[in-house]
């Protein structure tokens, strides 16, 4: 390890608040600079946030062929430096962590690890580092090869790469299913020419696939024929399907993050339609939805931490992650019903303060637990501010 001097790109945080011409202005000024490694990958980060994926990860292949060590820009004077660790892919292959980390007094240095790929000659001096790559076929080879590199790493890991595997979809439910007073709808990994056993209503996703992309509920032989010829792939997740609407009709579907053991909400989104995401519930529409919402998060210490802590203190055991979101919904019998647990799941305080003037506090009672891990996993010789 070493202390690197790295030109500091500008992440997804920063470039989200900027407009359109200033967007603009960055790309030519980028264009100016001497590294093409730099260049590459901070156009990876700018055409993202204009929705270009396709040719944003063109240019980070590129920007990974000639350097895989970046800084992304933060404060002067760092308190802790945190060494973060991904695969190449977007926020759908690894933890956004910097939304997190955003106006905070940790520098955030981002070590690249590519399949079958000895580790760079120098890796910038750290006092933490934290595992970013999700759980997937894809990065399976990675994480393997991360875990064996993992034995010798000179400072400590947060959500070690053998702990990773814990939140695929179908071991999460083996490792939970029996836990008293959660639900988790039974999930199997399937080849689409293997006998399916699972009892319909189901739902039904290709495997690495995230955000609902390829979510669907079936209900019969007709429509898991008609689904199959719709998203063609050798193999899926099924899972039974658990109707948790409540008895108005909604569907309320929460987002907690576990940050060292201890939960912390992020939001509650509340739709007409069974597969729930937060921009497509009309929250921002409906003041009794926001009201609704915002009476939940103030009280959540308080009122559902308190009711599902058994439930929430066995899932953070189970998986042996250090960070992990967890998106679930109360039953009306007052089970916890467990749809998801990914490491990779967004929390942030983006959301327009007018409209939701409740979330900053709130969300920066887990952005500051994160901190605290930071802090308190980190060995102490190695604190201190640096000067840059």
């Amino acid at each position: 390890m070493a202390e690197l001097e790295l030109p500091p790109l500008l992440g997804l945080p920063t470039l989200l608040r900027k407009t359109p011409s200033e967007l603009s202005a960055l790309m030519s000024n980028t264009h100016a600079a001497t590294d093409l490694s730099f260049v590459c990958m901070q156009m990876f980060y700018v055409l993202i946030v204009l929705t270009q994926n396709e040719f944003a990860l063109e240019m980070q292949t590129k920007a990974l062929s000639l350097q895989r060590v970046y800084r992304l820009a933060g404060p002067l004077n760092p308190k802790v430096r945190l060494l973060v660790i991904f695969g190449p892919g977007n926020m759908q292959d690894n933890t956004p962590i910097e939304f997190v980390l955003d106006n905070s007094d940790v520098q955030m240095d981002m070590l690249f690890i590519l399949a079958g790929q000895e580790l760079p000659e120098l890796i910038p001096e750290h006092d933490i580092a934290f595992v970013a790559i999700g759980e997937s076929d894809k990065n399976s080879p990675i994480l393997t090869q991360l875990a064996l590199l993992a034995i010798d790493w000179p400072r400590p890991i947060l959500n070690h790469p053998d702990n990773i595997k814990n939140g695929a979809r179908d071991a999460c439910y083996r490792l939970l299913k029996d836990v008293d007073g959660l639900v988790v709808p039974r999930t199997v990994r399937w080849h689409r020419h293997d006998r399916l056993d699972m009892d319909f209503p189901m739902t039904i996703r290709p495997v690495d696939t995230q955000g609902g992309n390829g979510l669907r509920q079936v209900g019969g032989l007709s429509e898991l024929d008609a689904y199959l010829d719709d998203f063609p792939s050798p193999e899926y997740y099924v899972a039974q399907f658990v109707d948790y609407r409540s008895t108005d009709g909604k569907f309320r579907k929460l987002r907690i993050v576990l940050i060292d053991a201890k939960p912390y909400v992020c939001h509650l989104a509340i739709s007409e339609s069974w597969m729930v995401h937060y921009l497509s519930a009309g929250m921002e529409a409906s003041a009794e939805k926001r009201s609704e919402e915002a009476l939940f998060m103030e009280t959540f210490d308080d009122n559902f931490a308190v009711r599902y802590r058994h439930q929430l203190e066995t899932i953070a055991k189970r998986l042996k992650l250090d960070y992990v979101t967890l998106d679930c919904a109360e039953l009306d019998d007052g089970r916890l019903l467990l749809f998801e647990a990914d490491s990779r799941g967004l929390i942030h305080a983006f959301d327009p303060i007018d409209v939701y003037p409740y979330k900053p506090p709130i969300m920066q009672k887990a952005f500051d637990a994160f901190r605290a891990l930071l802090s308190d996993r980190g060995p102490r010789e190695h604190f201190h501010q640096l000067q840059v």
